[in-house]
């Protein structure tokens, strides 16, 4: 069974407000536009570490979750590891089904 969390992010992504990529999200963090920032558990460390410098210094809530493949199948975009979202419904819900599955919560 498909998982929650993969689904919010398909229908976010269909609906135009998830992007992928560093530099995408870096641009929208930048700007104000981005609710939620998702890494996935396998990116590379230095682009961790950059984003989430990044998200904190902005006040943008971020989980770091999933694997690359997975996640990005989801949505459709194959190898993309960073994930924002721009919607703050779809960012609630999804940070919530993160937070309940993996029982912590950062920021």
């Amino acid at each position: 069974m498909r998982e929650k969390i993969n689904s919010y992010m398909g229908f976010a992504r269909k609906s135009g407000q998830l992007i992928t990529g560093a530099e995408t999200c870096g641009e929208e963090i930048d700007k104000g536009r981005l609710k939620l920032l998702i890494i996935s558990e396998d990116a590379a460390e230095n682009s961790k570490e950059k984003m989430t410098l990044k998200a904190k210094r902005a006040g943008i809530n971020y989980r770091v979750y999933g694997e690359r493949d997975v996640m990005s199948h989801a949505v459709g975009k194959p190898g993309s590891c960073i994930f924002g979202v721009k919607d703050e419904n779809f960012a609630k819900v999804i940070m919530k089904e993160i937070d309940d599955k993996t029982g912590k919560e950062v920021l």
